[in-house]
């Protein structure tokens, strides 16, 4: 079966929402895997999107959180306070789902500066939401192409705090939310160890090799014991993400 690394990528994320509840969706990426996983094998997944939906169940794939399209079939509409004073605040979301400019060896992601803050090669949008998701969903999924450039041991700028220093850092702050559980990239799978918290390889796609995950990460990153490989994407995954999802394959090609 014939697939993009951008097709696996989106398919091996939205397994990964199998048993969720509840999602608060990111731009990007993020949006293509949460609506993937709710026409598949997650059909009541509850999809919230910044601007004030609740149960979103889009008729095509939103172009951005402020598509009319989020609204259509939605549970609840709300202004954006209500739905981060009363949805995210009471810790009614189990699943946040982000993307990242940098994201570092323990989680933290940065959506804010490339370079020095005061004089940043390169200004990014900033967190929107994003900070609060990583603090009060109840765990984080993260999906990013890999790359050095992406994948620095320290961020530039922490955005959205995930693990900080590794170990108990984030446990200390007395947050509500676990932080990130999972990065999907284009080339493997990586976890936090329990311990330090730190990134760890622990399922490679097929076909590639640890030299080519290690040449594409800023840092000596870890392997798990036993490395699996991930299962390539199904045929209904693949006829959703083509034919439904992005036809102009704008996120798959």
């Amino acid at each position: 079966m014939n697939y993009s690394q951008n097709e696996l990528m989106i398919a091996a994320a939205a397994r990964e929402l199998h048993g969720a509840r509840v999602a608060f969706v990111g731009v990007g990426l993020p949006n293509i895997v949460c609506n993937l996983a709710q026409r598949s094998h997650a059909p009541n997944l509850e999809l919230v999107y910044e601007a004030g939906v609740f149960g979103a169940k889009p008729a095509r794939l939103p172009l951005s959180i402020g598509d009319p399209t989020i609204v259509t079939g939605a549970a609840s509409v709300m202004g954006m306070p209500d739905l981060f004073q009363y949805y995210l605040q009471r810790g009614l979301i189990d699943v946040g789902f982000l993307g990242a400019a940098q994201i570092d060896k323990f989680g933290n992601i940065n959506t804010t500066v490339i370079g020095d803050y005061k004089k940043p090669k390169v200004r990014l949008p900033g967190s929107g939401g994003a900070a609060e998701i990583a603090v009060l969903c109840g765990k984080i999924l993260v999906i990013t192409r890999l790359g050095k450039r992406a994948f620095p041991e320290r961020v530039d700028f922490i955005t959205s705090p995930g693990h900080l220093d590794g170990g108990d850092a984030r446990k200390n702050l007395n947050v509500r939310g676990r932080g990130p559980e999972a990065v999907i990239t284009d080339l493997c799978i990586l976890r936090f160890a329990e311990d330090t918290r730190e990134m760890t390889v622990t399922s490679l796609h097929p076909n590639v090799t640890r030299d080519a995950v290690q040449a594409n990460i800023g840092w000596a990153v870890r392997f798990a014991d036993q490395v699996e490989t991930t299962a390539p994407p199904n045929a209904e995954e693949l006829r959703l993400i083509r034919e439904e999802l992005d036809p102009q394959r704008l996120y798959s090609r």
